[in-house]
């Protein structure tokens, strides 16, 4: 009887942390440049005595799913999707270099470039600050130029270039923010290859009907094995019953 109670509880246990995975993607189906979790199950024994038989139904993360999602227009200026392959460069809140997709910038107070979740911008020196300007064009490079206030079109200068990187995705971990890091706070060099287009944002990548599926299976499976542990009860009930009237 405590078998099948093992069983259900900790299936019971991973299920309800395979649901947690799969409601946050499908919470971030309108984040953009958000890529997807992915998990599975798997069926690990307990080492000890005594427990040869038990058998623990464990959720693994196997990484992020990083295939590349819509990408829609919106003409804005400081919007930008990148073409295939490659990261954004940005500080994160604990000072260290980390990455996104994640394109839809915004200029604060003082010129400084943030992404829409508020994570600096690095650029050539560090994060990026624009001085005042009339006109501002990020190339597909990365590289910003700007028409320098009261002056006209032949004005245009650089004033930095955004860090743009393509990192070996096998070797990247994603954090509880979303970013992307490499191991032991190590920086990915800039990649010249790695091109943007101007006024685009690409989208988040989860499948919402796949995901939705996916809920809905896992609910099931979550009421299957509740319904394993009340069985379990009832036949424990139920024995204790013929016991006494023995």
């Amino acid at each position: 009887m405590d078998e099948m109670i093992y069983v259900a509880m900790t299936g019971a246990k991973q299920t309800e942390f395979a649901q947690t995975i799969n409601s946050n993607n499908l919470a971030n189906v309108n984040t953009t440049g958000f890529r997807a979790d992915l998990h599975a199950f798997s069926s690990i024994p307990v080492d000890g005595p005594g427990v040869e038989t038990r058998v623990n139904a464990v959720v693994e993360s196997y990484g992020t799913d990083f295939a590349q999602a819509p990408v829609a227009n919106t003409g804005r200026a400081l919007d930008f999707a990148i073409r295939g392959d490659g990261f954004i460069a940005v500080q994160a809140p604990d000072g260290t270099e980390a990455y996104t997709r994640r394109g839809d910038l915004r200029e604060h107070p003082g010129g400084l470039l943030t992404t829409g979740a508020g994570h600096l911008v690095m650029g050539d020196g560090g994060p990026v600050a624009l001085p005042p300007y009339a006109r501002m064009m990020i190339g597909e490079d990365g590289t910003i130029s700007i028409q320098a206030l009261d002056q006209g079109p032949e004005t245009q200068s650089i004033v930095d270039r955004i860090k743009l990187v393509n990192p070996d995705i096998s070797r990247l971990q994603k954090g509880e923010d979303g970013l992307f890091r490499l191991p032991d706070g190590e920086a990915a060099p800039a990649d010249s290859s790695v091109k943007i287009t101007s006024g685009s944002l690409e989208q988040s990548n989860v499948n919402v009907a796949k995901t939705l599926v996916n809920m809905i299976e896992l609910a099931r499976q979550y009421e299957m094995q509740v319904n394993v542990i009340k069985t379990s009860q009832e036949n424990a009930d139920a024995a204790s019953q013929i016991m006494r009237l023995g």
